[in-house]
């Protein structure tokens, strides 16, 4: 393996401090008084997963899960939109209306995130054909967890996505558990990576917590991939150190086996790793940990700073004619919109 740069690979470590830090916020906001609307589910322990992004280039498209901070901060979105969006915001990136779960952010090429459990691979399918129908040179790439391996959505996309070699890389974050379910309980087998064979698909699995060895499986796949050979599939072996959620204790968890996988904490490695290469001492990580702590303020003040979305903006960017909105932006309701028709007032 010939690892990244070491440019790449101080980046690839900002980049996993920047979500750390920006979800150990999420998770103090949960156990304030005023917790942000919704659940929060984070990816923590699972943050060398950035070190795909980090592999692939602006014109990709990335398709994400409920699990998606991670993905979009290391892609470049805004903490302060995001962070703005997740506490339903107007100025969030989809102006208060996602919440954390759907975030969507086109200007870095994000194109969805569902929380619809195995629904991101069928709709990254269609955006690889679009990309092959274009003639574009670029790659979709679609995250998705253990528990979404078995939908029969995703093995739809897998086979599909073969059939017509297309360029897309699925990506299942393996962390052991969905929901309350360990791995053992609903997946035959040891992981999902061998079942891309099915597929005529190439595969790897690799070590989840090891940024480097993600980012060179990363761009052996998409070289492929790139070069016309059809869909690859890349399971990242990690753990879920939190519950499913902020608002799950996790009580039916082993406290030994967090504990054996925290001594693997990927970002803790990382810093080990690069400081005993020479590529980063501790000045260098402490003023990556004040950065990403500023840049977490910053987008906290903001958030708090910023408004509510208005009613009437609720019809924007609805997939529907005009409807009629009374004087406080509320949508008519029907039987007064059906008496203005009659009228012929609209």
């Amino acid at each position: 393996m010939t690892p990244p740069s070491g440019d790449l690979r101080r980046e690839i470590l900002r980049s996993m401090i920047l979500v750390r830090v920006f979800e150990d916020q999420l998770t103090r906001m949960v156990r304030e008084e005023h917790p942000p609307p919704g659940i929060q589910i984070l990816s923590t322990g699972q943050e060398a997963a950035v070190a795909t992004i980090l592999a692939l280039r602006d014109d990709d498209v990335i398709v994400s899960n409920h699990r998606s901070h991670a993905h979009l901060l290391a892609r470049g979105a805004d903490p302060r939109d995001l962070l703005a969006e997740i506490m339903g915001k107007a100025t969030g990136v989809n102006r208060g209306k996602s919440g954390t779960l759907h975030l969507i952010v086109p200007e870095v090429n994000v194109l969805m995130t569902s929380t619809v459990v195995g629904a991101g691979p069928p709709m990254a399918a269609g955006s690889a054909f679009a990309q092959q129908y274009r003639g574009q040179d670029a790659i979709t790439v679609v995250f998705f967890g253990d528990g979404a391996a078995a939908e029969g959505s995703v093995h739809e996309a897998m086979n599909l996505a073969s059939v017509w070699k297309l360029p897309l890389l699925l990506v299942c974050e393996n962390n052991l558990w969905a929901g309350a379910q360990p791995l053992r309980v609903h997946c035959a087998g040891e992981g999902v990576a061998s079942r891309a064979a099915s597929y005529g698909m190439s595969s790897e699995r690799v070590d989840g917590n090891d940024a480097d060895t993600i980012h060179d499986a990363t761009l052996r796949l998409v070289s492929e991939i790139r070069a016309g050979e059809g869909p690859a599939l890349l399971e990242l072996a990690t753990y879920r150190m939190h519950g499913h959620s902020e608002q799950d204790p996790q009580h039916y968890v082993d406290p030994g086996e967090l504990e054996e996988w925290a001594q693997r904490d990927p970002i803790q490695r990382y810093q080990e790793r690069l400081l005993a290469q020479g590529i980063c001492g501790e000045a260098g990580f402490e003023e990556m940990w004040r950065e990403a702590e500023s840049a977490v303020n910053e987008a906290l003040a903001f958030a708090e700073g910023s408004p509510d979305p208005p009613p009437q903006g609720i019809m924007e960017h609805v997939w529907a004619p005009d409807i009629p909105m009374d004087g406080s932006g509320y949508p008519v309701e029907r039987e007064e919109r059906r008496g203005r028709a009659e009228k012929g007032e609209g």
